[in-house]
């Protein structure tokens, strides 16, 4: 899978890993489907799968170059850096565009979805019995997640442990939103909002010199929360790997279908005409986070009227679209370019 990247390549997939990092974030949006489209997704799930026995002798053995170039170090590290990136920037400007531009980004996404249902399928001929029966549970999978009820926020660090193996399935399974299973799990605000934070506040400190977090509890709490859940996630990228690679290899168009299933099934949750639903307690209150947001309990769906705004949000799924088209052409160029 290996091979010699161009300048412009190692720029192009730290933007890529910069749509993951961003999509992973976003509830319904599945990291994946940016790897998918953008055609560097079996490299990824075959680097990921070389995280072995025979890395680790490796790395502890003290070869690190050929731990390096054995677990197609530059591809992984460029797409890791790009998701960093992402979380400190591109997934902030997201946060706001939900808030203040809801509708536009929901139709964005929504179109991005339906481009890579094309993407995926015009060149799927293998139709029988089986595939259109996975891509049916798959569909239907999808469809039944995003009417579930969120639990609510637990801390306990062996959850988290779990979490963070739950929520990177976006990343490895396209379609499988990991920060929507997260609202579901009751711990979307505690781990990629308030631990996140308190990991950037802590930096910001360290930078100015300033050391005094260490003496604060709740900070110390959220930093032991993110280390178990990255912990938990690089596990879950490799086991998921691992697992998905011995599928693609076996058993590779129901796999293909089943994942066409969860991406249809998706649209459910990144509909763009949808209320936020936010949980109350028994007095009718509204609850908030630590964060003094509002928590999310669910969406409620409903059909648009025709207005401008509809017409607007329409012009925004096809832009979406387009996104998605424009990455399939772009990958298409250069692999003409490197034959």
């Amino acid at each position: 899978m290996q091979s010699t990247r161009t300048f412009s390549d190692k720029v192009f997939l730290v933007l890529k890993g910069l749509g993951m990092g961003a999509a992973n974030k976003v509830p319904g949006v599945s990291g994946g489907v940016v790897a998918f489209v953008a055609g560097f997704y079996e490299e990824f799930i075959y680097s990921l799968q070389r995280v072995n026995k025979t890395a680790f002798k490796l790395l502890f053995n003290g070869r690190f170059k050929s731990f390096y170039r054995y677990i197609n170090g530059k591809f992984l590290s460029l797409l890791f850096l790009g998701m960093i990136v992402s979380y400190f920037s591109v997934s902030k400007i997201l946060d706001y565009l939900i808030v203040h531009y809801e509708l536009y980004v929901w139709s964005t996404f929504f179109g991005m979805i339906l481009g890579s249902i094309y993407y995926i399928s015009k060149d799927f001929d293998e139709w029988n019995k089986t595939t259109v029966l996975s891509l049916t549970l798959g569909a239907l999978v999808g469809i039944s997640i995003s009417f579930l009820d969120p639990a609510t926020e637990n801390d306990n660090l062996w959850f988290v442990f779990f979490c963070g193996i739950i929520s990177v399935s976006g990343m490895t399974l396209p379609g499988f939103s990991g920060s929507f299973i997260l609202i579901l799990l009751g711990n979307y605000v505690l781990l990629l909002v308030d631990s996140v934070n308190a990991l950037y506040d802590s930096l910001v400190d360290i930078v100015s010199g300033d050391f005094e977090f260490i003496h604060n509890s709740v900070r110390i709490r959220m930093l032991k929360v993110l280390a178990i859940f990255t912990l938990g996630s690089v596990t879950g990228l490799v086991t998921f790997s691992h697992i998905l690679n011995y599928i693609l290899k076996r058993y590779k168009f129901i796999t293909l279908a089943t994942i066409m299933g969860f991406i249809i099934g998706s649209l459910g949750v990144v509909w763009p005409w949808k209320e936020t639903v936010y949980k109350t307690n028994s007095e009718g209150s509204l609850l908030l986070d630590s964060t003094g947001k509002h928590i999310i309990a669910n969406y409620q769906r409903y059909l648009p009227e025709f207005n401008t705004q509809t017409y607007i949000a329409i012009a925004y799924i096809a832009l979406g679209i387009l996104i998605v088209l424009g990455l399939e052409w772009y990958g298409k160029h250069t692999r003409r370019i490197k034959a």
